[in-house]
């Protein structure tokens, strides 16, 4: 993914209203990013603090995919049908 994609990406999902969404590294990790405040991003690096004040660093050449819904509520989507 490149610096630009990335940076453009995050910003539609910071965007108001906000709506919790996923980033799915290369490595298959997930951060379930919940609070609009929580993420920082410049240049195609982010930092995230996680809510027990863990910093989660990634970049765009890290990032697989954004997912517009987190991986609990996809979960419990799947689960309910």
């Amino acid at each position: 993914m490149t610096a630009e994609h990335f940076e453009t990406t995050l910003d539609v999902l910071m965007a108001q209203p906000f709506k919790p969404f996923a980033v799915e590294l290369n490595t298959g990790q997930r951060i379930e990013i919940d609070q609009p405040r929580a993420v920082s991003s410049r240049g195609g690096y982010a930092v995230f603090t996680s809510p027990g004040g863990v910093l989660v660093m990634f970049d765009h050449e890290s990032v697989n995919q954004f997912i517009n819904a987190p991986v609990h509520s996809a979960a419990r989507k799947r689960r309910s049908k």
